[in-house]
């Protein structure tokens, strides 16, 4: 969803429409819930909740372009990590025993949305290996799509260092060994495909 039909929920949801909040969710959820799975882990879904609970109780107050809400919802998702990392550290809570379940009550489409989620999960899997300034301002810039001056913003730094975060981030992911191991899978794939007659 573009600036444009952002900007047509933005003030309807500012006014209480339900609606078009619902419409700004389902916008930038996925991207607020990709930031989060690389900040906070497993925490991710409750932190994001967090997030739109927050934004939804302050969005009255909220004035500006969708640009500038943007940036304001990633930094409430920031600021609702840091939150869940020094609750984290108060109070670490022991794992939950696993428990057995048949397989067998799964829907058949859940196999298809694991494998078209299996990209997404590996390259988020990818970025959390890097040093956290520079996850989070690839993830920032590259996955929520925010500008520098944005990144810097939400991160509370220079835009300067996001640069140059960013950059040594996305050398790093380039350098990475997994990363290169794919490129090398895909490039061996094309070069087995069968090619069109004529080409």
């Amino acid at each position: 969803m573009d600036d444009e039909e952002l900007a047509a929920a933005l003030p309807a949801a500012i006014r209480g429409d339900s609606g078009a909040f619902a419409v700004l969710w389902s916008a930038l959820q996925p991207a607020v819930l990709r930031y989060l799975r690389v900040i906070v882990g497993a925490a991710a879904e409750d932190v994001a909740s967090e997030t739109w609970l927050q934004a939804a109780r302050d969005l009255r107050r909220f004035s500006g372009t969708p640009r500038v809400f943007r940036v304001w919802l990633f930094t409430i998702a920031r600021n609702r990590a840091i939150d869940e990392h020094r609750r984290a550290r108060r109070r670490p809570e022991e794992p939950r025993e696993l428990w057995d379940r048949d397989m067998t009550d799964i829907e058949p489409d859940a196999a298809d949305d694991m494998l078209q989620k299996s990209d997404t999960d590996w390259a988020l899997g990818v970025i959390a290996s890097l040093p956290k300034d520079q996850a989070e301002a690839v993830l920032l810039r590259v996955v929520a799509g925010l500008d520098v001056a944005q990144t810097a913003q939400v991160l509370g730094k220079r835009p300067g260092a996001v640069r140059i975060a960013a950059m040594r981030g996305l050398r790093r992911l380039a350098g990475h060994a997994e990363v290169q191991a794919r490129r090398s899978d895909r490039r061996a794939l094309d070069l087995n495909s069968p090619r069109p007659e004529g080409v």
